[in-house]
């Protein structure tokens, strides 16, 4: 294509010579080509070159300045220096103490860049400041309205430089030191009052000089610290914090593209400081500023906070979640019905007091939403899954931890339930075969209370133990749900004005739910999710995974993050050519242990496209897994030499090419399956760099899905995240992300060699670059009030997993029978630990804690993200780092320590 548009200019570069009048248009038109094409050295100089056979350099020295920058940010400072050595008509490099001249300001700002990427970030800096004294003194001089507004976009971009450079060169977040970056930042405000980067640095420089002098008030307050100082280092905060806030509503305002980043740095202010008057007056003007939409990407995050105890900041909270709820009820009304089941009072009564205002405006809307989900939730946990659950919870609190107190706390609920009576046929079909057996129980567990004689209490269990055999035995046939006898309710929702979940956007038609239909079907796993199809008012059918036993707010939060990692990936030059995106989903929450998944068409988990293929060919699926056993039945007992000896004497009696042949397979031609290979190679390297700096664990094979028609590999279950694996008690994980030899034989014929680790690379380079941006979403996600408990004591969270699966896969080896899923034992963890708090007197031990591990856990994203994550002061290069997370991935002593269900060994 290059060729092609090279003859095409040769023709128009002889129009030029011949027709003057030709000349401008052509020109523009040239300038346009280029903005279109791939932004590669090599094209551009071939293309330049036909245009230069007419056109001077100084003449078109824009289109060589813009030349320079893709020679400077490929690595090409050689023909970088040239080309700006060729424009400025002397190379500056002979004298390096000499100042730039200054007649082209262009092509001098340019240089100074090029001068820090060669290294020489002290030079540059000087030689800038130098310039940027002379130019702000000839614009001063000419007045402001000679001065072309351009100069003064050249002059506030030379500002933003400076301010960079400047906070390169000094580390420190001294308010004094970094007065310097602030006054450049400002200066670049107001020179150009539309730059969106200069609001945004001013904003964020002031954001970090907040968290820093947050950091030393905490340090002092712990000290015996003279009143004054305290109050001194308060004030100075909450100035910087205003400031910070007026600047990123101005970024907010200006950005044409995704404003999430700044959107979640002022929710940060907000709930720190939104208390203080002054914020609160700055938090109230700027609201004003900004459209409403914008606050639909943070719904998550402020409804975590409706229940503050801050006074200003909760009414300014529900003020806006109001607002919201008048203009946009449909993205605000399943969020709140979540918050509206809350254990907290407080939280339910703040939901209910915003439903209640939303319901006066949209009654029917509100009415719909709070029925849909309570018959969705009945749904997706049935009384069967509910007391099957419960008794193998109570069991484990009472005969091996000899908790009476959380056995009772499991058991009185459940049979509140049953005491409440049935409300469809389901439940008055479990009501009638275990209602009295369960009855008798709960009178035997009420003469304990009053006996305390451990008879009464085995008697109990003797009836529960009974029940719960009968219904271990009933479920394995639950095959599939009709709505008549599990949710009438729901077979009555038709032509509803609920939009179908996870399908609401503001600027598209509103899609409603029309009908839902009436057979569920159940799909055969630990969890038994219910595939859900809602038939749309626009005719087609949404399909989703209705999830019991699972919290899925963290899910909606990592779905958050991937939205601005695709964003960050579309805005790179490299990684938008080769077309690389995360594959997301819709994720609903309906309660703390329910919510809806949106089903991704086309997809199988590797486990199960594994275990077809080996069916098929009448091999045996744990066959790996067998040949261990055989030479060591004791494995999880060796030493690590003797486990790496035995877990490659397996690898070296089996082939492990079943995913590869399996894509070659189901691949109608050659071309689509290279297609296919190509996608599956990009997409898996994507999510191991994206996966490595969330700390995403247990990988196991019904984690990761196969898209047939792409080829595109898709992540699923995010509930371990920030390497909560790497922690655990048992079974701990060695490794950054899954690159097993199964994976590695699927991609071409080099394997990693390629375009695994080139992807790796593009990546990791784009999250690099854009780390400020990742921090803000993480930050936000740690430090989220209902998600940041899971950081304390995450060992307990795992202990009963670990024991034969501790990623609750349960499906390749090793049954699944040992423990609950999160949905018993997470709630009970918060609730020990929230109790355990209240014992030892307050809340500030558990916040102290959380925040300890918070921070440890922002500190290990920013350093991977920084390059410093392998015990380095200094910063590693993009593939070198690369290289180091292969290595751990595809280390033989790392991968042998995996449990088994893990399937290490494919």
């Amino acid at each position: 294509m290059v060729c092609v548009q090279m003859l095409a200019e040769l023709e128009e570069v002889i129009q030029y010579k011949l027709i003057p009048e030709r000349r401008e248009p052509l020109k523009s038109m040239w300038w346009k080509r280029l903005q279109g094409g791939q932004r590669l050295v090599e094209d551009w100089r071939r293309i330049i070159q036909v245009h230069s056979l007419v056109v001077r350099p100084q003449e078109d020295v824009h289109t060589w300045l813009k030349y320079a920058s893709l020679c400077r940010k490929s690595g090409s400072l050689h023909l970088s220096h040239k080309t700006l050595v060729m424009l400025l008509g002397a190379d500056p490099s002979t004298q390096p103490k000499e100042q730039l001249p200054y007649n082209q300001p262009q092509v001098t700002y340019a240089y100074t860049k090029h001068m820090a990427a060669a290294e020489n970030m002290q030079g540059a800096y000087e030689q800038l400041s130098c310039f940027v004294n002379a130019f702000q003194a000839k614009l001063n001089c000419i007045g402001p309205e000679e001065a072309a507004k351009q100069d003064h976009r050249l002059l506030a971009r030379c500002y933003l430089r400076l301010g960079k450079w400047q906070n390169k060169l000094q580390s420190s977040l001294e308010p004094e030191i970094v007065q310097g970056a602030l006054d450049c930042f400002e200066k670049a405000t107001e020179n150009d009052p539309t730059c969106y980067k200069a609001w945004h640095l001013w904003a964020y420089m002031n954001f970090k000089v907040v968290q820093a002098q947050k950091q030393q008030l905490d340090k002092l307050a712990h000290t015996a610290t003279n009143g004054d100082i305290l109050q001194d280092k308060e004030k100075l905060i909450i100035e910087h914090a205003v400031q910070a806030v007026d600047g990123f509503f101005r970024s907010i305002s200006l950005i044409k593209g995704n404003s999430l980043q700044d959107t979640l740095r002022l929710l940060t202010l907000w709930f720190d400081y939104g208390q203080y008057s002054e914020v609160y007056d700055a938090l109230l003007t700027g609201m004003k500023t900004i459209e409403i939409n914008t606050w639909l990407q943070v719904i998550p995050q402020l409804i975590a906070r409706i229940d503050t105890h801050r006074k200003l900041v909760n009414q300014l909270i529900h003020h806006l979640l109001i607002d919201i709820g008048k203009y946009h009820p449909q993205a605000l009304v399943y969020p709140l019905t979540v918050a509206s089941k809350s254990a907290s009072v407080a939280r339910k009564n703040a939901a209910f007091k915003i439903l209640e205002s939303m319901r006066k405006h949209y009654p029917t809307l509100v009415q719909q939403a709070m029925t849909c989900s309570e018959e969705l939730i009945r749904v997706a946990i049935l009384w069967h899954e509910q007391w099957h659950e419960g008794l193998e919870e109570a069991s484990r609190l009472y005969f091996a931890d000899r908790n009476v107190k959380g056995m009772f706390d499991i058991l009185e609920p459940l049979h509140a339930l049953l005491a409440r009576g049935p409300q469809t046929l389901k439940e008055t079909s479990f009501s009638q075969a275990y209602g009295r057996e369960l009855t008798e129980a709960y009178e035997w567990t009420q003469r304990y209370k009053t006996s305390s004689v451990l008879m009464d209490l085995d008697h109990a269990w003797d009836i529960y133990y009974h029940v719960f055999q009968k219904i271990s035995r009933q479920l394995p046939q639950l095959t599939s749900l009709e709505l008549p006898y599990v949710s009438p309710k729901l077979m009555t929702c038709k032509n509803l004005e609920l939009a179908v979940p996870g399908s609401y956007n503001p600027n598209q038609d509103l899609i409603r739910i029309d009908h839902i239909k009436t057979n569920l079907q159940v799909i055969t796993s630990k969890q038994r999710p219910r595939k859900l199809c809602l038939r749309g008012s626009n005719g087609k059918d949404y399909m989703y995974l209705l999830k019991g036993h699972e919290d899925l707010r963290q899910d909606e939060r990592v779905m958050q993050l991937f939205s601005l990692v695709n964003t960050l990936l579309l805005d790179d030059p490299d990684t938008f050519r080769r077309n690389l995106a995360i594959q997301r989903y819709a994720v609903i929450p309906l309660s703390t242990n329910s919510g809806l998944i949106g089903w991704v068409p086309h997809c199988d988990t590797l486990h199960t496209l594994i275990r077809d293929y080996r069916d098929k060919r009448k091999m045996l699926l744990n066959q790996e897994h067998r040949l261990m056993l055989s030479v060591s039945p004791d494995y999880d007992h060796l030493t690590l030499m003797q486990k790496v000896e035995v877990f490659e004497c397996a690898l070296a009696q089996t082939q492990g090419d079943d995913l590869a042949k399996l894509l070659w397979l189901k691949s109608p031609s050659s071309e689509v399956w290279f297609e296919r290979r190509t996608n599956y190679t990009r997409s898996l390297a994507v999510m191991s760099m994206v996966g490595y700096i969330l700390g995403l664990g247990d990988r196991h094979p019904s984690n990761l899905m196969l898209d047939r028609m792409s080829g595109k590999i898709l992540h699923i279950d995010f509930g371990d995240c920030f390497e909560v694996a790497m922690t655990r008690e048992k079974f701990p994980e060695k490794i950054p992300f899954r690159l097993t030899r199964m994976l590695i034989k699927a991609m071409e014929v080099t394997g990693i060699e390629g375009t695994y680790r080139r992807t790796c690379e593009s990546v990791m380079l784009v999250l690099r670059r854009n780390k400020d941006s990742l921090m803000a979403v993480l930050e936000a996600f740690v430090y989220d009030p209902l998600l940041n408990w899971r950081l304390l004591d995450m060992d307990k969270n795992h202990r009963s997993k670990s024991n034969n699966d501790p990623g609750g896969s349960g499906m390749a080896f090793g049954g699944g029978n040992g423990s609950l899923s999160n949905s018993v034992e997470e709630p009970l963890l918060h609730s020990q630990l929230m109790s355990a708090n209240h014992l030892m007197g307050g809340a500030l031990m558990v916040a102290d804690i959380t925040n300890s591990k918070a921070s440890k856990v922002i500190k290990r994203v920013r350093s991977k993200l920084n390059g410093t994550d392998f015990q380095t002061q200094n910063s590693v290069a993009v593939p070198q780092q690369v290289d180091l997370l292969i290595q751990q991935a595809t280390n033989n002593e790392n991968l042998c320590q995996c449990y088994i269900g893990w399937c290490p060994f494919w």
